[in-house]
């Protein structure tokens, strides 16, 4: 066990993936390389095997039957039946002798006849040097004369000094079928080994070549599908080290094709996240820095006696807008991590959205009255009760509301309108003015997003509020689209679901 579990360390725990898959590879094909090398072998042995088996047998058969001696046992009165008449009869003698190597000859085979008792009365091999002795075992007579047939590997009973494959048979009397001796053929096994060592060198020459092939092929498939992810591990260690300016090749259309372009994706998301964040750091230290000066200011010259009395209340009162400023921007900030973290949860109540929308527009009033910008689409509203989060619908409307008056142009307008169906409520809200360029539509509704980035009208914001009023809305079950012709005017469309409608809504997205 601890053998096996060193093998695996040693060869599974390489610290390279390219390696670990190809230690695999290879050790997979090299196992089945040597199973099929192996079933090969078998196979071809024992066909070979069988093959010299019925070879032989037949041989052995048909010299049986070509020796057969043509006597009765009148001419072989007063002579023991069990022995052939080899010796008797010099004519027959001579005629099998003549035959027997003839045919040894032109097969190759060792032949042997013997009587019932083992004892060869004519052998003719092909080297005399490996008979070590003429007496077949009887234990070898007795199993040819009881099975018709015999068959072995070996020596033959210690008669040659190497192994043979060796096949013996019956010789029977022609006039009465009585069986007077045996015929043994046999034949090395050099032949046989031969013919299986040669089909295991021409498979083992191409086992090494395929698996050299192999090996090549997989190092190169390797290597390739290991290389995105090289290079990735690299571009992780660069977005670590806050680098995120590094990209995958993803050319491939499999698997890893698909993680490098997710990886490249990704790393588009970091390096704008990046990119936001830095900005919101520079926003919210502007933000902050920006009212605490003006606040410490004018608190410090009304201490100090700076500020005269009669204009003590004038700065008060920027002080207080300031202060109002830094709380809108801290809620802002609670409730977008309240959001986050799945916290806020949502007071249901009724209340008229149309009551509300006027309460807001109202807050305005200056900075409308200001840019001159017409209201459209009030005296066309019926009140709606709408079922929700009451104080966070305000803050909907309060933030739509506020981005439509700070970019609508001198002169321009403002149109609402709220729509009721069956199942939602719809809310519109069109201002004059630039609007958004269609490469942002997509992206206003994102955390931290400003489109005037050089600050000359959103001099305030955060690029929170929209994230804020889509988050909001989508609490409440509904949903916010954005429509906008640039240079021409901008449309925000939100939905909220009715109390107690369950259905989703049929309402589709604006284009834009």
């Amino acid at each position: 066990m601890k053998l096996k579990n060193k093998f695996k360390r040693g060869f599974f725990s390489g610290k390279s993936l390219f390696l670990k898959y190809m230690n695999v590879s290879v050790l997979i094909i090299f196992v089945s390389f040597l199973v099929l090398g192996i079933i090969l072998t078998l196979t071809i042995s024992t066909y070979w095997t069988n093959e010299k088996r019925k070879v032989l047998s037949s041989h052995a058969e048909n010299i049986s039957k070509y020796i057969r001696p043509n006597v009765t046992m009148k001419e072989w009165y007063g002579t023991e039946i069990e022995v052939l008449p080899l010796w008797i009869d010099s004519k027959y003698t001579e005629y099998v002798k003549t035959f027997l190597a003839m045919y040894s000859s032109d097969v190759g085979v060792d032949i042997i006849v013997t009587d019932l008792k083992g004892n060869a009365l004519m052998a003719i091999t092909n080297n005399d040097k490996e008979i070590k002795t003429l007496k077949v075992s009887q234990d070898i007579i007795d199993q040819t004369v009881k099975n018709i047939n015999y068959y072995s590997k070996g020596t033959l009973g210690g008669v040659y000094t190497s192994e043979r494959y060796s096949a013996a048979y019956p010789v029977y009397t022609n006039a009465n079928d009585i069986v007077v001796g045996t015929v043994i053929v046999s034949v090395v096994t050099d032949d046989v080994e031969n013919v299986t060592r040669m089909v295991f060198n021409i498979f083992l020459l191409a086992a090494i070549a395929t698996l050299s092939m192999s090996i090549l092929a997989i190092g190169l498939f390797s290597y390739n599908m290991i290389k995105p992810l090289k290079q990735m591990a690299q571009a992780a260690k660069q977005f670590g080290k806050g680098d995120f300016s590094v990209r995958v090749n993803a050319s491939s259309n499999d698997e890893i094709g698909e993680l490098a372009a997710s990886f490249n994706n990704m790393a588009e998301s970091l390096s704008s996240s990046e990119i936001t964040r830095k900005s919101f750091v520079a926003n919210v230290s502007h933000e902050l820095k920006t009212p605490m000066t003006t606040i410490a200011g004018f608190i410090d010259g009304i201490l100090d006696g700076t500020i005269p009395p009669e204009k003590q209340n004038y700065y008060l009162h920027i002080v207080s807008e300031e202060i109002k400023r830094l709380s809108r921007l801290v809620r802002s900030m609670l409730d977008l991590s309240r959001i986050d973290s799945g916290e806020l949860k949502l007071n249901y109540q009724k209340f008229d959205l149309l009551d509300m929308l006027v309460t807001i527009i109202i807050t305005f009033e200056r900075e409308i009255e200001n840019k001159n910008i017409e209201i459209k689409g009030l005296d066309e509203i019926s009140p709606k009760i709408v079922y929700g989060d009451k104080d966070l619908i305000y803050q909907v409307v309060y933030n739509l509301i506020e981005n439509a008056v700070k970019f609508t142009n001198e002169g321009g307008y403002i149109e609402f309108r709220i729509d009721e169906s069956l199942e939602q409520f719809d809310f519109i809200i069109k201002n004059s003015g630039m609007g958004i360029k269609k490469s942002e539509i997509d992206l206003v509704f994102g955390r931290f997003y400003k489109t005037d980035k050089s600050r000359s009208k959103d001099k305030k914001g955060l690029g929170l509020g929209l994230y804020l009023v889509r988050s909001i809305i989508r609490l409440h079950g509904g949903d916010i689209t954005a429509n906008s012709v640039y240079g021409e005017y901008t449309e925000f469309d939100f939905y909220l679901p009715k109390k107690n409608s369950n259905k989703k809504s049929d309402r589709k997205s604006l284009p834009g």
